[in-house]
């Protein structure tokens, strides 16, 4: 066999087990250079050391093997953003995971107040638009407002992007009527995610590439607390106070160079891969989004909005603008206004809801 080494010897020299190497073999993986005929004994080429020792390290950082397969067979820097992607995608579940063991710890002690929660119920006033902007000769943009559920969707341009983010919002109409309590409201949201993933499939079956790719912001109201689910680009803003607070996180690639401190949020605003998602609904279940409750009150004004709001819009202009004292059109308007003033590029979609007591709502009473 000449200079070629035995799958014992090669195992050692990698720090892999003869298992490990038969089941990359079996998976195709790392083939063996030589297979004796008779015996079936693999040999292999000092040279394979190298991916095998890849394979090894992918495998401790806990990548699955078919993405492992994707990686080995790219070049070098194209390898390296797939694993940097890969990690992006860890670290946003392990967050996501995060908020979702603390708030259990908190509602299994019984510091979240839940069930003394159930008795206090809101309701809302809200207002939607989307409009295509100044440039764009389509609207992929979905803006949806209820009583109960208030979302926003972007779907990527091109054949059934505007179809993606519609048959994302409607999955999720079905909880205006099943009305899960507070401490099933993740469940359910989880749940209607699922059912959004299986209607954005179908229509990426029935496009030419197979493919098509929207975000999902949604707000979905349980007495007084509020179940968020977010993966994308689209935002959630709380106005409470006076204060703005951006309650989402965007799932782009600039945005993760921000948090690796790599980009300053100035410099992110210019960058030419500014719009390029990191995670979103595709169909495929392969980017979960963010879930998390959060406690509503009397008074507090939500925004939801496609980043072709804040992407022309700076946040102190939409504080301000949130804090009129219009009602959720007049802010819905106006915030679209601004847009259009600032060029509006890109489609424009954005939800204004304004909490208000039960009572109130139902009394038409003005809330703010």
């Amino acid at each position: 066999m000449g200079e070629l080494l035995t799958i014992g010897t090669f195992a050692r020299a990698a720090r892999l087990s003869p298992k490990a190497l038969r089941l990359y073999d079996e998976l195709g993986l790392l083939r063996p250079a030589a297979v004796d005929g008779e015996s079936g004994y693999r040999y292999y080429d000092p040279g394979q050391l190298e991916q095998a020792r890849l394979i090894a390290w992918l495998r401790r950082l806990g990548m699955p093997l078919a993405r492992i397969r994707q990686v080995c067979g790219l070049p070098a820097p194209d390898a390296a953003e797939a694993v940097a992607a890969y990690w992006r995608q860890v670290t946003a579940e392990t967050a996501a995971r995060g908020r979702l063991a603390a708030f259990l710890v908190d509602h299994l002690s019984g510091r979240d107040g839940a069930v003394e929660d159930t008795t206090t119920t809101l309701g809302i006033r809200h207002a939607a638009r989307s409009e295509p902007g100044r440039v764009r000769t389509s609207n992929e943009d979905v803006a949806y407002a209820g009583d109960r559920l208030l979302a926003v969707a972007d779907g990527m341009r091109g054949p059934g992007g505007d179809r993606a983010a519609a048959a994302a919002v409607d999955a999720l109409k079905r909880l205006r009527t099943l009305s899960p309590p507070p401490e099933d409201l993740l469940g359910a949201l989880a749940d209607a995610v699922g059912d959004a993933e299986r209607a954005i499939r179908d229509v990426a079956a029935s496009t030419p590439s197979g493919q098509v790719v929207t975000t999902l912001t949604a707000l979905v109201w349980s007495g007084a607390r509020l179940g968020l689910v977010h993966v994308g680009d689209s935002r959630a803003y709380l106005l409470r106070d006076g204060g703005l607070f951006q309650l989402t996180d965007d799932h782009t690639y600039v945005q993760s160079l921000i948090d690796q401190g790599r980009l300053t949020p100035e410099e992110a605003v210019s960058h030419p891969r500014r719009s390029l998602l990191v995670r979103a609904l595709t169909g495929t279940g392969a980017s979960p989004p963010d879930l998390s409750t959060h406690d509503a009150a009397p008074g507090d004004r939500y925004l939801l909005c496609s980043d072709g709001l804040p992407g022309v819009v700076p946040a102190g202009v939409l504080r301000e603008t949130l804090a009129g004292s219009g009602g959720p059109r007049q802010a819905v308007d106006e915030l679209i206004d601004l847009a259009y003033a600032a060029g509006a590029p890109d489609n424009v979609a954005c939800v204004v809801a304004d909490v208000v007591a039960e009572e109130e709502c139902a009394a038409g009473g003005t809330p703010r």
